[in-house]
């Protein structure tokens, strides 16, 4: 396996506010094997760790990364910008990474037209955005790569963060949005902006989350129905905000572990597998 750290160069638009932090995408690429099938050209997972846009959690980026890598994929974690940066500085960056994936494939033996995301929390909103926003104008001149380079394949979304209105995260819309807040909220409530274009998601959430409650995914996956857009919705009766892998591994409190809720990776991988056959027909 190879472990490389590539910087994400971006052209932030002019008057965003944007800090001197350098976002990085880190990547866990496996070797190509000749006894392994499809080891030169594998599925690829960009996770984006949660943190109500003022942080990244590490729970929720490298431990996740590696079990995609386990189930054969190759998979990178992007170190985006947070506050005191804004919107779009993090999205255009993550757009940016999900186009270097691509440009590098086949050095990096991933498969250009298998290339997921996974967010998050708040990287959950950041993924979420990039998967339903791709045709905005804005990544073509924000990312100087060829139109839709940046558009990912599909957006596995981890209790995420999708309204900036009601069922959203105070947090998330303060720090995103500023005081663009009465401007943006609405392009930024992503239950709103669902089209045909959007790209396949898997969801899941619990029940009990109070932080960034199910409703958030409920009125996604329904926007997404009505658009006739591919996805898959579990909703966990148990659980708090902030799970990640579920178990011993990430379960910096008693209450974040929910053995119950582990199986969430395999579904994924799973969902996965199930669209890369399709593309393959």
């Amino acid at each position: 396996m190879q472990y490389i750290e590539k910087e994400i160069e971006v052209n932030y638009p002019a008057g965003a506010k944007k800090d001197g932090y350098q976002p990085v995408l880190c990547c866990y690429l496996q070797n190509r094997a000749e006894e392994v099938p499809g080891s030169d050209r594998r599925p690829a997972v960009i996770v984006c760790p949660g943190g109500a846009y003022r942080f990244k959690s590490d729970r929720e980026g490298e431990p996740v990364a590696f079990r995609f890598l386990a189930a054969g994929m190759n998979a990178f974690v992007l170190q985006y910008s947070v506050a005191p940066s804004e919107y779009p500085c993090a999205l255009l960056e993550l757009a940016a990474a999900v186009a270097m994936v691509r440009e590098n494939s086949e050095a990096w033996h991933t498969d250009p037209k298998q290339i997921y995301l996974c967010g998050f929390s708040a990287g959950g909103h950041l993924c979420a955005s990039l998967g339903t926003l791709w045709k905005d104008g804005m990544f073509a001149v924000g990312t100087g790569y060829e139109p839709y380079q940046w558009k990912p394949d599909g957006m596995i979304l981890c209790y995420p963060v999708i309204s900036m209105d009601r069922f959203g995260h105070e947090e998330c819309r303060t720090l995103l949005l500023g005081e663009r807040q009465q401007e943006l909220k609405g392009q930024l409530s992503l239950q709103k902006r669902v089209s045909p274009d959007t790209v396949p998601a898997f969801l899941w959430c619990t029940q009990e989350d109070e932080e960034v409650p199910m409703e958030n995914s409920l009125l996604f996956a329904a926007a997404l129905r009505a658009n006739k857009v591919p996805f898959e919705l579990h909703i966990y009766e148990k659980g708090v905000h902030g799970l990640a892998l579920c178990d011993e591994l990430t379960a910096n409190r008693p209450e974040r572990l929910a053995p119950d809720n582990a199986g969430w990776v395999d579904l994924a991988v799973r969902w996965i597998r199930r669209k890369q056959a399709a593309a393959q027909r």
